[in-house]
């Protein structure tokens, strides 16, 4: 068989009755709308039943179609086995209910063929999407991405949906990252492209609830709640090498995205800046000099400040190039100490006898003038991107092409 460009994973358990006909409709659909070589894998995790034998009937009856045995449960254990295993360009997999339109497929696998993206997922949660499924799985739907975008930060709008595709450079980089074997392997996988920097396509699709379902809602909730705790663990601690990913795989640094630094920035920049402000104004009350008042405050908001804007604005982690930029981050904190304290200086010379009210004024405005300063210099100079590191996606863009074209024949 000529090498696939595509090969679609279906993950099964105890699935010999709606096998055949899951695969059939698949195949036949692939062979009508998919102009290039592809596969089917049936995944076949520890089924107990006949599910094992109807996939080799169907793989002797379809040249297109591969069973793949594995002796432990799991569908994120079979996902990764499978695509990594596989070597086709384009990864991706579906639910062997098809709960999903499979007319949404070639919109999914569109931007990962001409290399614009590097995920693609369906998701049932977009306003154009038409879903019919009970509110009880409505709701826990919508509750869950919503913790997903409080604890992890998370910008796609639906990590469950079993409808994903990825290219195979970027899953050779993220799965062996991926912890778990079941069904926060989705969420996981998506939190570290998106960690990394890489481009998820979100598709519209049309969604018809299983009636037959035999996942445990409660059950798989509670592991995926295990499983934001330990992703954001691991994020807070910065043992996830996403910027090495982003590099390798050509996103680089994420200095494109000014409008969301400049977001976290003031997010930070509010924060710190109430911090400094309430921190002077108390010891104000007890210690006569504004000037030692001021220069404790700040040192104590600077330094939360400079850690915030380092993980959050600028997504610096780990403890490569750490030590230069606390000293470049000392720098600015002289500066800053230089503007505020100055504007105190001034305010002493022109009234001496200025209420502890009019100098919290006058630091909030010197502050706000630093706070512009101190962005410049972290953006441009702190937190630059290394020289020489890749910033251009065209090269991976090319390769991948090159990839297609040469499966294509």
């Amino acid at each position: 068989m000529t090498r696939p460009v595509l090969d679609v994973v279906v993950p099964v358990h105890n699935e010999q009755h709606t096998l055949r006909a899951c695969v059939t409709r698949l195949h036949d659909h692939l062979v009508h709308t998919f102009p290039y070589p592809f596969r089917i894998t049936v995944a076949d995790n520890a089924s107990t039943d006949d599910t094992w034998q109807v996939a080799c009937a169907l793989a002797a009856e379809y040249a297109a179609v591969a069973p793949v045995r594995l002796e432990q449960k799991g569908r994120g254990r079979a996902l990764k086995a499978v695509w990594l295993a596989s070597d086709a360009p384009i990864l991706a997999y579906m639910d062997v209910d098809l709960s999903t339109d499979l007319d949404a497929l070639w919109p999914l696998l569109a931007p990962l063929m001409s290399g614009h993206s590097d995920l693609a997922i369906g998701t049932r949660l977009h306003p154009s999407s038409r879903v019919v499924r009970g509110p009880k799985r409505e709701a826990i739907s919508r509750c869950y991405n919503l913790v997903l975008r409080a604890a992890l930060g998370a910008r796609f709008s639906d990590a469950q949906c079993g409808f994903k595709a990825i290219r195979a450079d970027v899953a050779a980089e993220l799965l062996p990252l991926v912890e778990d074997d079941s069904w926060f392997f989705d969420t996981e996988l998506l939190v570290l492209a998106e960690r990394s920097r890489l481009r998820i396509h979100e598709v519209p699709v049309d969604w018809y609830d299983d009636p037959d379902s035999r996942v445990d809602i409660v059950s798989t909730a509670l592991d995926d709640l295990r499983g934001v705790a330990r992703v954001r663990r691991a994020i807070a601690t910065g043992s996830l090498p996403v910027d090495d990913i982003a590099t390798r795989i050509g996103r680089g640094h994420n200095s494109a995205r000014l409008g969301g630094q400049l977001v976290r920035f003031a997010g930070v920049g509010a924060v710190s800046t109430v911090l400094h402000l309430g921190l002077f104004a108390v010891l104000r009350l007890g210690i006569e000099s504004a000037q030692v008042a001021n220069l404790m405050a700040l040192s104590v908001a600077t330094m939360a400040n400079t850690a915030m804007n380092r993980r959050w604005t600028f997504g610096v982690r780990g403890r490569e190039r750490a030590a230069r930029q606390q000293a470049q981050g000392l720098v600015v904190f002289g500066l800053t100490l230089l503007m505020t304290s100055g504007a105190l200086g001034l305010l002493g010379l022109w009234a001496p006898a200025a209420p502890a009210w009019l100098q919290t004024g006058v630091l909030a405005v010197a502050t706000a003038v630093s706070t512009v300063m101190r962005f410049v210099a972290m953006r441009r100079w702190i937190f630059r991107p290394v020289p020489g590191a890749p910033h251009d996606v065209s090269g991976s863009v090319e390769s991948e092409e090159a990839q297609v074209a040469e499966a294509s024949g």
